[in-house]
């Protein structure tokens, strides 16, 4: 089993950021300097992913343009000498094979993810939420790349939440975790339960490796909770998940307080000096 193609959904519509999302994809909210579908994109990447497939939907547009080539802005960043950032715009291009394609209705992830049965094949592939970053010493999805291919095995990110947020969450019933172990079987998974219905907080984070069979299964269920089709019904079809303890901060860009927190928390650790102090100098006057 190798991993070779990924697929970001990025087709919602971004409402809990109304009204800047109307206009913008929320996936393309910066962080810092780049958008957040960037990180995500990087994050395959760095998984030994170049064949990627990007799923829109109406209003996207932008996406596809920051991924493509700007052979105006890049003829006046080399006619004003400004070398670092041509190479920075130059790079976004060659990132990787980008492809996309439209969600027509917006009827949950489980729909998106359908949308991708042609291009990705009989081949397993990763599954990256368009408007979730996540920052590790070990990239999230090589972590599930690896556990996948050790296993031959669907795997999933899991996060120890809040016992109060779990309602928000699929969640997964585990056995008990052994601490020192790669990656564990998972049982079942439950959509947004009850706080105590809930078989654990170990809460799905919006990262996946998937074997082709999940096709099938999503054709074969109902449209769950909210009236979506829910990936998590059909992902507890499969034979055999595995899950992999996410070590790591994850960032939902689709709210307000987790965006402003990525922009906080990575600017603390980002390698421009400058913006590392601007930053702590802001904070510190703030406590004063």
């Amino acid at each position: 089993m190798e991993v070779t193609k990924a697929v970001i959904p990025a087709a919602g519509f971004g409402t809990r950021f109304l009204p800047v999302t109307k206009a913008q994809p929320k996936e393309m909210m910066p962080v810092l300097d780049k958008p957040t579908i960037q990180y995500v994109v990087e994050e395959a990447v760095v998984a030994g992913i170049d064949d990627i497939l990007i799923i829109t939907g109406r209003g996207k547009q932008a996406i596809e343009r920051h991924f493509d080539k700007s052979y105006e802005l890049e003829e006046e960043l080399e006619a004003d000498g400004k070398l670092d950032r041509l190479d920075r715009v130059q790079d976004i291009a060659d990132l990787a094979d980008i492809h996309y394609v439209r969600q027509k209705e917006r009827e949950g992830l489980g729909d998106a993810v359908q949308y991708a049965r042609k291009h990705v094949g009989d081949e397993p592939f990763a599954l990256l939420l368009g408007d979730t970053i996540i920052e590790n010493e070990t990239p999230c999805t090589e972590s599930l790349v690896a556990a996948a291919e050790e296993h031959d095995s669907s795997v999933l990110s899991l996060e120890r939440v809040p016992w109060e947020d779990v309602p928000s969450y699929g969640v997964a019933d585990t056995e008990e975790v052994d601490p020192n172990a790669n990656s564990f079987p998972v049982n079942d998974f439950v959509e947004k339960p009850p706080r105590d219905e809930a078989p654990s907080n170990l809460a799905i984070t919006g990262r996946y490796v998937l074997k082709p069979e999940i096709f099938e299964l999503l054709e074969a269920t109902e449209k769950g909770v909210g009236g979506e089709l829910q990936l998590t019904d059909a992902i507890r079809k499969l034979d055999t998940v595995r899950g992999v303890e996410l070590d790591g901060d994850r960032y939902d860009i689709g709210n307000i307080p987790s965006w402003l927190e990525a922009n906080v928390e990575m600017a603390l650790k980002h390698d421009d000096g400058d913006i590392n102090a601007a930053v702590e100098a802001f904070l510190e006057g703030r406590d004063e």
